[in-house]
């Protein structure tokens, strides 16, 4: 199955199992993670699954449309600690080519940021 490296607060990483169609979101959801709350449920009303993207995987957590949706912008100047990076977890959908997707939750630390 793959997984998927989440950057913690604490400096820790804690490394899940992601299984394919889910949104990252739900994954960060189940699996309880600090600060990915999905208040939302995924519908881009909120910027409670904000995430720091790892450089080296942006490219391949775009949309086949090459850039994130209009809405997601709107709901992304709502973030707390906003880089260039920044996503809304909810719309990553987990597929094969993410196995070892590296992120971060926003307030933590990484060297990569």
């Amino acid at each position: 199955m793959p997984q998927i490296h989440f950057f913690q607060v604490d400096g820790t990483t804690k490394t899940v199992d992601a299984p394919i169609g889910l949104s990252v979101m739900e994954i960060g959801v189940k699996n309880t993670m600090d600060k990915i709350d999905g208040a939302c449920g995924g519908s881009l009303a909120c910027a409670t699954c904000h995430v720091y993207v790892h450089p080296d995987w942006w490219d391949k957590v775009m949309p086949d449309e090459g850039d994130i949706t209009d809405e997601e912008e709107d709901m992304l100047d709502l973030a707390f600690n906003l880089t260039k990076k920044s996503r809304l977890s909810c719309q990553i959908i987990m597929r094969e080519e993410l196995d070892g997707l590296v992120l971060a939750i926003p307030g933590s630390k990484p060297d990569w940021l």
